[in-house]
């Protein structure tokens, strides 16, 4: 089992006027490469803030997270920006496409930040959105597509750096259920291809396409099972 997430002991906790609220109360994780998570709990349970401590969105208060076998807990915000951009693709609710650039721009743009040059992006960002299914959408800006057209965009993105893990929160949230079948029914495909995901949700029934669902609860680690997924 190669090991791409490791959390040992991690705590993150939050000042509050003069109190500390403790939001993660020791958290031990290990996610191999190629495993597909959904990551569960109510409001308040700590799975936003665990969610941006595994993006490197964020720093944890004490303890150790290796990604890759590279300490992250430790990093500066640079250090933090470099190791998301390479091995991290996101996948939001809210797609966080840009609005004036077309499916092709929103997708390459990940790849100007690591420098490439404007053909070898555009062939990539081609692959993907052929990847996704939006081979005929390439030039259409969010405004003109779907939202599910939106998300497989803002997946396409997701994968395009050829990143370790994709993170996907609530990825299903802004979309009807028929257009949420589809992006999960994307997001299988991509697990068989080899990528590591982490799926963000509160809906069982999206959390049931994984092969593993951790539950949180008042910051810690309240179940950690295998689904018949």
């Amino acid at each position: 089992m190669n090991e791409i997430i490791k959390l040992e002991k991690i705590t993150r906790d939050f000042p509050l006027g003069s109190q500390v609220v403790k939001v993660l109360k020791g958290i031990d994780l290990s996610i191999a490469q190629n495993e597909y998570v959904a990551l569960m709990g109510p409001s308040g349970s700590g799975k936003s803030t665990l969610m941006n401590l595994l993006g490197c969105l964020d720093t944890p208060t004490s303890g150790r997270y290796t990604l890759n076998q590279k300490d992250v807990s430790a990093l500066n915000d640079n250090e933090l920006a470099e190791i998301r951009n390479k091995e991290i693709g996101f996948v939001f609710q809210t797609f966080n496409l840009l609005p004036r650039s077309t499916a092709l721009e929103n997708v390459s743009l990940p790849l100007v930040y690591a420098g490439l040059a404007t053909a070898d992006r555009n062939t990539r960002a081609t692959e993907v959105l052929n990847q996704v299914g939006l081979a005929d959408r390439m030039d259409h800006r969010p405004n003109q597509l779907s939202g599910g057209q939106r998300q497989r965009v803002a997946v396409a993105r997701a994968l395009v750096n050829k990143p370790s893990i994709i993170l996907a929160d609530e990825p299903t949230g802004n979309l009807d259920s028929k257009t949420s079948v589809e992006i999960m029914r994307l997001f299988e495909e991509i697990h068989k291809n080899g990528n590591t995901i982490i799926l963000v949700t509160h809906e069982e029934d999206i959390a049931q396409h994984a092969k593993r669902i951790i539950r949180l609860r008042d910051g810690q680690i309240e179940s950690d099972e295998k689904t018949k997924a």
